[in-house]
């Protein structure tokens, strides 16, 4: 099993009630509640965190990033990536991920992309997602090409990590005269591609078509395996057999050294649920265009008042009855995550640890417990339960190239 950290790194340190009466914290809350000095402390101390994990056996650190919201401070996570694969020396890079259709040029992406694979000695996972839908605004991003640009820009840069220059490409969202680039990756025939996601069934089908494991986020346990239902169904299709290489989890999971303490910091996981610090706005969430139209209808709904949001979280403690958030004692974790992985199986689980306002005290000291005590038995409930990652099975990068197919590029860039 692949054991990965991740925070959200929030800029914890803002007025909470004000963001609160405005209704949303995301695009439209003004950056002048930002403070720079608190920021500079928070960076320094989510950075002080991941090369700690590392340290205390994590074997990869999860980044991703959003904008304009107090909830996620990465406005590049290929900026931490960098830091880390200079100051770490084992631990996977695991970027999940850049926002390809946020992308002006993908071929500058692949070539920072080589670049952190390089410096790290091989130690990248590249992945990618849509980015969310008020991100789309927030950038100028048409949220009607929101797929079109996230595929096209994928296959430019596996051209560009793949073969040799120069060719040009012309496509519908992306043309470049001369894609020539000498940063190229470490690793062959390009770094390992994960897909992480929440709701996207199309994007749950295509990481399935390109042989890329699916990292559901935080997903309830019963949605948890219908993914895999419509993953491995897609699997099939696509000619290999799926299996828990090619299932990833990410799950709120605090510990501490006591049930009191570990609750209390648990609380925090509310932090992106609206009970701290509101989310955007339901319609900028699901831009029109940007999502299917059943999602698309779900949050216009719950915006006008008629429905629940369909995202919606229950409580805390109910959360925390139903798994949805994990947390106490080594002992409390290591049995409620026996449940979880036997329910679940998948070959790569990654720690949301820290969220909210823990304070740095307290988010080592989760890193501490997870490292001495927790993944020692999480890694021999895999070996009990057989659940490999990707890099024991010798998982292909992509079942392109299993296929034989060394050159995944449409017909309209040749």
């Amino acid at each position: 099993m692949q054991l990965m950290y991740f925070t959200e790194q929030p800029m914890s340190a803002y007025p909470a009630r004000i963001g609160l009466e405005f209704g949303a914290t995301a695009l439209m809350f003004s950056n002048k509640y930002f403070d720079p000095i608190a920021g500079s402390r928070l960076y320094n101390e989510y950075l002080e965190h991941y090369v700690y994990a590392e340290e205390m056996g994590i074997e990869g650190f999860m980044l991703n990033e959003h904008h304009n919201a107090p909830f996620c401070m990465q406005a590049k996570c290929n900026i931490f990536a960098s830091i880390l694969a200079a100051t770490t020396k084992k631990a996977k890079i695991v970027l999940l991920g850049n926002p390809l259709p946020l992308a002006e040029n993908p071929v500058r992406l692949a070539e920072e992309l080589s670049m952190i694979d390089m410096i790290s000695n091989g130690r990248l996972v590249s992945g990618f997602v849509r980015g969310g839908g008020q991100e789309q605004l927030a950038t100028g991003v048409n949220p009607a090409f929101n797929r079109e640009r996230f595929e096209e820009a994928h296959d430019l840069i596996v051209a560009a990590w793949t073969r040799k220059g120069p060719f040009r490409w012309e496509g519908t969202h992306y043309q470049h005269r001369v894609v020539n680039p000498w940063a190229v990756p470490l690793q062959k025939p390009h770094p390992r591609v994960w897909i992480p996601g929440v709701i996207s069934r199309e994007t749950i089908i295509w990481a399935a078509q390109h042989g890329y494991p699916y990292i559901a986020l935080n997903t309830p346990i019963d949605r948890t395996k219908q993914i895999w239902q419509i993953y491995d169904n897609a699997a099939t299709e696509a000619g290999f057999t799926p299996g828990p290489d090619y299932h990833g989890l990410l799950k709120q999971i605090h510990v501490a050294e006591t049930e009191e303490k570990a609750i209390e910091n648990a609380r925090q996981f509310m932090w992106m649920q609206g009970e701290f610090t509101g989310l955007a706005h339901p319609v900028w969430s699901t831009p029109s265009g940007y999502g299917s139209p059943e999602n698309r209808r779900a949050f216009v709904e719950f915006a006008s008042g008629r429905s629940k949001n369909p995202r919606y979280r229950p409580a805390l403690e109910k959360q925390l009855e139903e798994l949805m958030i994990i947390a106490g004692t080594p002992k409390t974790v290591i049995a409620k995550l026996r449940i979880l992985l036997e329910e679940t199986r998948p070959g790569i689980l990654a720690f949301w640890g820290n969220d909210g306002t823990v304070s740095h005290k307290d988010a080592k000291a989760c890193i501490r417990l997870l490292g001495q005590e927790v993944f020692p038995a999480v890694r021999e409930m895999a070996k009990e339960f057989d659940l490999k990652s990707p890099f024991e099975t010798s998982q292909p990068v992509s079942v392109k190239y299993m296929n034989g197919l060394n050159q995944p590029i449409p017909a309209a860039a040749e």
